[in-house]
């Protein structure tokens, strides 16, 4: 079936080849491989994520067309292979979405950072690709996950679970719930300074991981930004913040010792050194000084998120173990507390990067 789609785009020959590729988890990838050895990846969208698929394409089709304006380096940003009955996707008998990408050569993906050096890597791939997009009408992309990082969303989300408690789990995480309310009227910092014009509206990638930078095989430099299905307009402060949540911490997202979990001030400069320094000085000062609070916010909005799935059954993300929401939602809980004894020398170090 995944050849047969394969060969309905607009490739250079046959595909001969076409087997599951790569690590992700939302939608189902592909390696494809023609006649003459050229190389795609091919990819069904999730379409039970993302309800919209048309408008999450026009997206991506506006979003890689300018990057390719305005760097015509093929490996230094994503593009889309058109598809033999026009366009650059399709929609299959059975209802099902497709796209594809010619393939980046010589390239690496890596699920974690084995050096400091791959770290800052990252940050310069999503500092550059704030940089280039500095000027897009960020306005006139849709939403493809509405209310993706409205954290005082998740927290009507979380009181409406803590109303339910369909399986009597609300008495088993009190501390969870006390943490996370205390917090409340400052989880809307970021809305309210976009909202009052104080923060400007963004072009955002929205899943800053490191394994969203495509790096160079030799030299391992980044080369592009990739999986851009959660492009969408936001803030430079949900993109950096949730690299730091991710890249700065010092134990996995599920890691039952919570003595073992802080933010690494030392991995938060180099990342902060990277990123603020690839943009080019495309950040305001407002924005300069929101970076902390967004490694804060979006921590906590993901504890948040966890603690939800939590008290709901576990519906949203996958569990391997019992109470595996929960384990995640005191390291991120714990990653909070410790952000925000360190919120001050967060700042100096932003504010020193930009001067």
């Amino acid at each position: 079936m995944s050849i047969e789609i394969a060969n309905r785009f607009a490739i250079d020959g046959n595909a001969t080849f076409c087997e599951r590729y790569g690590s992700g988890h939302i939608n189902e990838t592909y390696l494809a491989i023609t006649e003459r050895g050229t190389r795609y990846i091919l990819q069904k969208i999730n379409h039970g994520i993302f309800r919209d698929v048309p408008a999450l394409m026009r997206n991506i089709e506006r979003v890689t067309d300018f990057l390719a304006a305005r760097d015509p380096d093929p490996r230094h940003s994503l593009h889309l292979v058109p598809a033999k009955s026009g366009g650059r996707w399709l929609q299959d008998e059975s209802g099902a979405y497709w796209r594809m990408y010619d393939f980046v050569t010589d390239s690496l993906c890596l699920d974690a950072a084995e050096t400091d050096a791959d770290f800052y890597q990252s940050a310069l791939g999503f500092g550059e690709f704030q940089r280039k997009l500095a000027s897009f009408p960020a306005a006139e992309l849709t939403e493809t996950i509405p209310h993706f990082h409205d954290t005082p969303d998740r927290y009507r989300q979380l009181r409406e679970a803590i109303a339910l408690d369909p399986l009597g789990r609300l008495s088993g995480v009190s501390k969870e719930v006390e943490f996370a309310l205390a917090r409340e009227a400052e989880a809307g910092a970021l809305m309210r300074q976009l909202a009052d014009g104080t923060l400007p509206l963004r072009v955002t990638h929205n899943d800053t991981k490191l394994n969203n930078v495509l790096l160079d095989e030799k030299t391992r430099t980044a080369l592009c930004v990739i999986d851009l299905d959660t492009v969408m307009p936001g803030l430079t402060a949900f993109d950096f913040g949730d690299s730091i949540r991710f890249g700065a911490a010092t134990a996995a997202e599920d890691e039952r010792d919570l003595s073992k979990m802080e933010m690494s001030l030392e991995l938060y400069e180099t990342y902060a050194r990277g990123f603020i320094g690839a943009s080019g000085g495309a950040f305001s000062k407002a924005e300069i000084d929101s970076l902390p609070t967004g490694a804060k916010l979006m921590t906590l909005e993901c504890g948040v998120r966890f603690l939800t799935d939590h008290l709901l059954g576990d519906s949203y993300f996958r569990i391997h173990r019992p109470n595996h929401n929960l384990d995640r939602c005191r390291t991120q809980f714990k990653l909070v507390a410790d952000m925000e004894k360190k919120q001050a020398r967060m700042l100096a170090i932003v504010r020193s990067i930009q001067d």
